[in-house]
């Protein structure tokens, strides 16, 4: 039985050699490797034989057959270099490169506007000694309302402005969930700022977008007043907008500070004067801000008696809209190379 598969391999192999010297290209090579050494192949079929050898003689049939195998292999090698070298021979005969042609520019790509006005946001906070924070854009109704003692009946939970998942999970609507996760941990002094893209229920037009971006920030430390929250929010003006820039800030209502504000930087094209892009007012709102509720402090474990804080939040495509004097927020996610050529 041996013998019998000995004269089969030598006729597999000689005829293998002999198809491989025929070879011209890498598709009649590979064709011939998986006739012969594929998963069907010749060899694959030979050693379902091996169960008819008697047991004594099998180590040395399997000698037999790796052995072919591996004359098959080596062959199979040689072949291939001979192929390629042939390959890169005709290409360097029949190619013609002209040196003395321009180069072709390479297309560069080019960062978005929101990402370098973010940027730009990090950067000055950082500098100024906070943190950056991320957290889920998918959130527990719990730290997107209630923690932020938004009540069951406030109209911010309607469904006309939330995306509802089920009725304990939303689409955050505000990337200040992070805040109440953070308070919660009770690791303080905290001075951070959050950014992250945020979700309503908003008809897609010039000014809005049922998705956008938050840069939320928060402060907690003991004796924070009202002066270190206009402070840090004037210096970021004048950062973003120039060293002239003059704040304004306006009595408001958000239900997780108290008191509650918004900020207007006076108009940074015509210094308050008045112009087609402060529509004349000399102002500009650029954000709401606060000083972070009691109550808000209770429900996240810090004692409102012992610790004050301040928090603000700004939209992300504002200060990019402002900055670059863009009139139409749509083009921010367009993905027109021809807008994003210009940043």
């Amino acid at each position: 039985m041996s013998e019998d598969i000995r004269s089969r391999l030598e006729e597999i192999c000689s005829r293998t050699v002999k198809c491989l010297e025929e070879a011209a290209n890498s598709e009649t090579l590979n064709e011939i490797r998986v006739a012969v050494l594929g998963k069907k192949g010749e060899l694959k079929e030979l050693m379902k034989g091996l169960k008819d050898v008697a047991k004594e003689e099998r180590p040395k049939v399997g000698q037999m057959v790796n052995e072919a195998r591996d004359l098959i292999e080596q062959n199979i090698a040689m072949v291939r270099d001979r192929i390629e070298k042939e390959k890169m021979l005709y290409d360097l005969e029949h190619e013609k490169l002209d040196v003395t042609l321009p180069g072709r520019k390479a297309e560069i790509g080019h960062r978005h506007p929101n990402q370098i006005a973010l940027e730009e946001v990090e950067r000055i906070f950082v500098g100024m000694g906070y943190e950056v924070v991320e957290g889920p854009e998918i959130e527990y109704d719990e730290y997107n309302f209630t923690k932020l003692n938004i009540p069951a009946d406030h109209p911010a939970k309607d469904e006309q402005d939330t995306f509802y998942i089920n009725k304990e999970i939303v689409l955050r609507t505000q990337t200040s969930p992070v805040q109440a996760r953070v308070m919660e941990e009770g690791k303080l002094p905290i001075r951070m700022i959050s950014p992250g893209r945020v979700f309503r229920s908003d008809e897609v037009d010039a000014t809005h977008s049922p998705s956008f971006h938050q840069v939320e920030g928060l402060v907690v430390d003991k004796n924070i007043t009202l002066a270190d929250l206009k402070g840090t929010l004037q210096e970021f003006a004048r950062a973003v907008f120039g060293p002239e820039t003059k704040t304004k800030f306006r009595p408001h209502h958000f239900p997780f500070t108290e008191p509650s504000a918004e900020m207007d930087v006076s108009c940074f094209k015509c210094g308050g004067k008045g112009c087609r892009f402060c529509k004349g007012e000399g102002w500009i709102e650029i954000l709401g801000c606060g000083m972070v509720h009691p109550h808000v402090f209770e429900m996240c474990g810090i004692d409102p008696n012992e610790y004050t804080g301040f928090a603000f939040g700004v939209g992300l495509e504002r200060i990019a809209l402002l900055k670059y004097e863009i009139d139409d927020m749509r083009l921010l996610y367009e993905n027109d190379i021809r807008f994003l050529k210009q940043f």
